[in-house]
């Protein structure tokens, strides 16, 4: 007999779940998850050029900017934005990792137990690269901040293919497309288990957000990325 363990699990998988389509994910979080992707590959991408050291430092801010929304959203947002609705314990991940060698794996309408170890590890990972490369581009620290700055981001990398793969597996184990309800914010679940708003402001006012900032950055309106004269780092190459 299925039992629900907290929102949105349902321990039996599949067979307990109705074929309704219910929304999950609020419009700031689509946007929010699509936007942090794209700002931390574009400094990934950026980040051994020196041609485009402007590009990668405006790609820093704006995923240090979306981490800031992600962390107040994860106290004030929808349902299943809420840190509160996925926080989980070493036993409940190892619980929902032995439930899908098993015939009925649980299901979790909102992030599963390892999917939330991820994204708390990735928004963790995030602050520290984030303060990292402030740091090093203001001459914090010497090398010690750079050093760190590129460790972190490497395990950051390594956290996103852990979570691309997770994903992966979710969505076989499940018959679900968890990438495909990240952009529309439906998933199939029960009556009343969705949310009733997606804070379609709140998601405008984010792009706004980001579409000003970047042109503003573009136009040279927004204030210089990187120190007068250059950070160590510049100078090192410039030698």
């Amino acid at each position: 007999m299925s039992t629900t363990a907290q929102a949105g699990t349902v321990t039996s998988g599949t067979a307990d779940r109705t074929s309704a389509s219910v929304r999950v994910w609020d419009i700031p979080t689509r946007v929010f998850h699509w936007s942090f992707a794209a700002s931390f590959a574009g400094a990934w991408l950026t980040s051994e050029s020196e041609r485009l050291r402007d590009l990668h430092v405006m790609l820093g801010y704006t995923f240090a900017a979306l981490l800031v929304f992600r962390i107040v959203w994860g106290f004030v947002g929808s349902r299943y934005a809420r840190f509160s609705s996925f926080a989980t314990s070493p036993a409940g991940v190892m619980r929902y990792l032995r439930s899908l060698l098993s015939r009925t794996p649980e299901h979790h309408l909102g992030h599963n137990p390892a999917g939330a170890i991820a994204i708390f590890a990735m928004l963790a990972c995030g602050a520290l690269i984030a303060v990292s490369g402030y740091a090093t581009y203001q001459d914090f620290g010497g090398e010690l901040f750079e050093e760190l700055h590129e460790a972190v981001a490497t395990g950051m990398l390594a956290l996103v293919v852990i979570h691309i793969a997770g994903v992966v597996v979710s969505s076989l184990l499940h018959h679900e497309n968890l990438a495909r309800a990240m952009i529309t914010g439906r998933k199939e679940g029960s009556a009343g288990q969705g949310i009733t708003r997606s804070h379609a402001f709140i998601g405008a006012l984010l792009v706004a957000a980001l579409v000003g900032a970047w042109w503003s950055w573009q136009a040279g309106i927004a204030p210089d990325l990187l120190p007068s004269g250059g950070s160590s780092i510049e100078r090192q190459h410039d030698d």
